[in-house]
């Protein structure tokens, strides 16, 4: 009776009938997942506005709203272009996209939201309160005073993010991390090498090389990375 009524109602009625079908498979978490894998890996292209909590990515004349961690902020806050890692969080009442400076803190949010009592918004709390490295090595030692210093996260959800994520955020250390790595690794570390022993703090050196090389992929010489990498500090 009900496929006759949508009949009768016509094309539209079906249309609408179609998209709802397609919003609810969200609900399973298998087709979550892999909406979420499908529609954005990452966006690259001008950042049009900037705020510690958001960027407006402009790609080709379209504007991405996405939301990032203060952890993100802080290395594209100089930058007018650059590429996010995104995850689009698909919910009744809307679609919102996220964007990581780097997969290793994109892979760190998608294993904080996994746990129970821990949603987007107090996942990326956590990782504007502490850098993605630091937030692993909390939940490796066991630090629960520590992951309960933030904001949204009480001592039961700090204990429940040690017990189900100790053993998989050392596989995102482990495997994301050298996933990035490549040989142009070598050729940053050279570069990290030199910038240090000019003075500059290894922190300040690392962030300027991850965000001359985000926004520039066609240096080939050492001597450049170092001398966009000074500029960028």
């Amino acid at each position: 009776m009900k496929g006759i009524y949508l009949l009768r109602k016509g094309k539209n009625t079906l249309k609408t009938a179609r998209l709802d079908f397609v919003a609810s498979l969200t609900n399973y978490p298998y087709f979550r997942i892999r909406f979420n894998l499908i529609m954005y890996a990452y966006l690259q292209g001008k950042f049009s506005l900037k705020n510690p909590a958001q960027v407006y990515i402009d790609v080709n004349g379209v504007g991405y709203e996405v939301n990032i961690s203060l952890n993100t902020y802080t290395y594209i806050q100089n930058s007018d272009a650059g590429k996010l890692y995104t995850y689009l969080q698909i919910k009744e009442d809307g679609h919102t996209l996220f964007g990581f400076f780097d997969r290793g803190e994109k892979e760190m949010f998608i294993q904080l939201i996994s746990v129970s009592g821990v949603g987007a918004s107090t996942a990326r709390m956590m990782l504007s309160h502490l850098k993605p490295d630091e937030l692993s090595a909390a939940i490796q030692q066991g630090n629960v005073r520590l992951l309960e210093s933030i904001k949204g996260i009480g001592k039961k959800t700090a204990e429940r993010l040690v017990l189900e994520l100790r053993d998989k955020v050392n596989k995102i250390d482990s495997i994301v991390y050298s996933q990035e790595s490549s040989s142009n690794n070598n050729f940053q570390q050279d570069a990290l090498n030199a910038l240090v022993a000019l003075g500059i703090t290894r922190v300040q050196a690392e962030a300027a090389i991850k965000k001359v090389t985000i926004t520039d992929t066609n240096i080939l010489h050492l001597e450049e990375l170092i001398k966009k990498a000074l500029k960028a500090i």
